[in-house]
């Protein structure tokens, strides 16, 4: 890591985008707020070692504790019953952001097996861009032989773009490999 994302998008992709979009105001120019992981585990109502082996990935990849989300309410179809565990989230923001963005941009996504970039449809209308992994072998933290089951998660890059193709120029900047 020569040179962190933060000094990156202070020194370059900022004056970028000021000149590509017009910017009169330097609180214009788009940035990322926070970066949210979140994993659903629907198994974990049966089995509880599930929870615990989930939370201890998620705190390697993130670097900080995950939040455990609860049921809401009891649904008989899916087996579950009200304020039991389902999933965690986490929130990440400022340097521990930056720092995994890194780890996601140079160290992760490349390890996907046939990866030829991510697509550009994930934007939801205002900037933000949602990603889903399939498995977490691609973190380089966790190690093969304590994984008990594959599971995804879903990682929220929210920004303060106004349009998607504000939000693509900052991702682009950050060096995010997008298909063509």
């Amino acid at each position: 890591m020569t040179e962190s994302l933060q000094k990156l998008y202070n020194n370059q992709i900022k004056n970028n985008l000021q000149n590509t979009f017009r910017y009169e105001n330097i609180h214009e120019i788009p940035k990322i707020t926070k970066i949210v992981l979140n994993r659903g585990l629907g198994e974990a109502s049966q089995n509880s070692k599930t929870l615990e082996s989930s939370m201890q990935e998620l705190m390697l990849i993130s670097g900080q504790k995950p939040i455990i989300t609860r049921s809401k309410k009891s649904i008989a179809g899916f087996k579950i019953r009200e304020d039991i565990p389902i999933g965690m989230t986490v929130t990440l923001r400022k340097q521990k952001m930056y720092n995994f963005l890194n780890k996601l941009i140079n160290l992760a996504l490349p390890r996907i097996r046939d990866f030829r970039g991510i697509s550009k449809n994930h934007f939801d209308g205002k900037g933000n861009y949602n990603l889903g992994l399939r498995e977490q072998l691609i973190f380089p933290e966790i190690e093969y032989d304590t994984v008990d089951k594959i599971r995804g998660m879903d990682i929220a890059i929210v920004t303060t773009a106004k349009t998607d193709i504000e939000g693509l120029s900052l991702l682009q900047g950050f060096g995010m490999p997008f298909r063509n």
